[in-house]
């Protein structure tokens, strides 16, 4: 069988960057990385947004839109995740810089170099977990040998590029719960490699009850590793504005895991609005990604027939729905810990967020 049609990136490493993220911007773009750390670091959104407005008046941030053009890719990706951690921090995930209404909220300076980097990164939506995650982490250590960067992302102490807690304190339960998708897409790569497998093929083909089991215990063991998760995420301390970033991120449909798109691209669970929550939940991918979940969707058709049939292989195929509930259940339930109110209170935002989790699709009960 051949591969899904994708000859410039062929998912080796997931949806993770076929690099290490960077960890510095050079140049006239430092001043983005300066504010990218404040602002995640700020009290609430609206000092966040105060910050904004300073620095495009006294830095050289305006002039950078004038220089997207010139960005590598990889470097174009690093500072796209930078102004997503702004935008978010600002409260402003909704927002459209490209509407008449943006230039009401935020400067313009800024909101042109938003859309810019967004068109340089192939990123539609910038602010989304995949960019607020999979290009915001960076090994404890510098490895000493070449590893793949998913081996990397499973077997090394990983810290966050833009810590969401101010640089002395310890990782926020946002930080944590954005490591934890790191290692969840590191560690579920198999489920990319069999969701390929499955694609086109028919009822009946031998290796299609193979496939489905197989994808059901890399299930069951990215849940285990989930629960872990939740134990470190649960001790981590927490504000109102990192509880107001989820409640944001969840009304926005973006917290839903790479990986778990892809594995839903194949089972075809959705959300309770089908095919169109499932766009929703994508928008925030690179358009050649949302473009790869779109192919594996078409043509695993002949697969989901599985679940109006009987026998060994339609067993298997429920297993293997019956497993990616559960992994989402536990996902969500970490997202829930990390919406948990702080001792100064969010009640507001983590109520939020599992409102906008249900209304993705994802589940937001403990039990399959």
């Amino acid at each position: 069988m051949t591969s899904l049609p994708d000859p410039d990136n062929p998912l080796v490493h997931g949806f993770l960057p076929q690099r290490l993220p960077a960890p510095h911007l050079a140049g006239g773009w430092t001043d983005l990385d300066a504010l990218a750390r404040a602002a995640a670091a700020a009290p609430c959104r609206e000092e966040a947004r105060l910050l904004v407005e300073e620095a495009c008046r006294t830095t050289e941030l305006p002039a950078l839109r004038l220089r997207v053009a010139r960005l590598s890719e990889h470097r174009a990706k690093a500072a796209a995740m930078r102004m997503a951690v702004i935008v978010a921090a600002c409260g402003w995930t909704d927002l459209d810089p490209t509407s008449s209404r943006a230039g009401r909220v935020a400067d313009e300076r800024f909101l042109a170099l938003w859309t810019s980097l967004a068109h340089r990164s192939d990123h539609t939506r910038l602010v989304g977990l995949p960019m607020l995650s999979l290009l915001n982490w960076a090994p404890l250590r510098k490895p000493g040998r070449a590893l793949p960067v998913d081996q990397l992302a499973r077997s090394e102490t990983l810290v966050p590029i833009v810590h969401w807690s101010a640089g002395d304190q310890p990782l926020s339960r946002l930080d944590r719960l954005m490591l934890a998708t790191v290692r969840l897409e590191a560690h579920g790569v198999w489920l990319f490699r069999l969701a390929e497998s499955l694609a086109g093929r028919s009822p009946g083909d031998r290796s299609v009850s193979v496939a489905l089991c197989r994808m059901t215990r890399v299930q069951h063991a990215l849940h285990g590793q989930l629960r872990s998760s939740a134990v470190k995420l649960s001790l981590a301390p927490a504000t109102g504005q990192q509880c107001a970033v989820l409640a944001a991120l969840a009304e926005q449909e973006a917290l839903e895991p790479p990986v778990l798109l892809a594995a839903d691209a194949v089972l075809g669970m959705g959300g309770p609005m089908g095919a169109g929550s499932r766009c929703q939940q994508r928008r925030h991918l690179a358009a050649r990604h949302r473009a790869w979940l779109s192919t594996l969707d078409r043509r695993s058709v002949a697969v989901r027939t599985l679940a109006h049939r009987r026998g060994a292989d339609a067993d298997a195929y429920r297993d293997a729905q019956e497993s990616l509930v559960a992994l989402r259940c536990a996902y969500a339930e970490l997202v829930r810990t990390a919406a948990r109110p702080a001792a100064t209170g969010c009640a507001g935002p983590a109520h939020r967020t599992t409102g906008g989790l249900r209304r993705s699709g994802m589940p937001v009960d403990g039990a399959a």
